[in-house]
């Protein structure tokens, strides 16, 4: 009988090793997932990024360039008569859509999706299995 409390023994000491390993798997298994989760979104809001400056710089240089040359053309029509209004108007002009740009563009900024929110709610989901898995054993 000795014997077999120790098998006994024995088998609960290996299946709870058994048992912590699987655990430790699985968790290693998950933080891997959701760490490569978290990279791929670090990659797409990069490349996002990317393409964003890209566009603000060549709009910013075609917008400025034509300013310039509709702002030198407007002068010159009214060099004779109002050039001073029509220089202060389009400098008006110019500030007003300058400041609903940047309006827009802290709107946008602010309106941006959270960094890291799909590892976040993998995470969560991860989070409520292992809970309810503990709490049926």
């Amino acid at each position: 009988m000795g014997a077999e409390t120790d098998r006994a023994g024995a088998t609960r000491q290996g299946g709870l090793f058994d048992s912590l390993r699987a655990v430790i798997a699985s968790f290693v298994g998950l933080l891997q997932t959701r760490l490569d989760l978290a990279s791929t979104e670090i990659e797409e809001e990069r490349e996002r990024l990317k393409g964003l400056i890209l566009l603000a710089a060549i709009s910013l240089f075609c917008v400025s360039l034509a300013a310039i040359l509709l702002t030198a053309l407007v002068v010159t029509l009214f060099w004779e008569t109002h050039r001073f209004y029509v220089l202060g108007g389009l400098a008006l002009f110019y500030l007003a859509a300058g400041a609903i740009a940047a309006l827009i563009l802290r709107k946008k900024i602010a309106g941006r999706p959270r960094l890291f929110s799909a590892t976040f709610a993998e995470l969560a989901k991860d989070r409520e299995r292992l809970e309810s898995e503990i709490r049926e054993r």
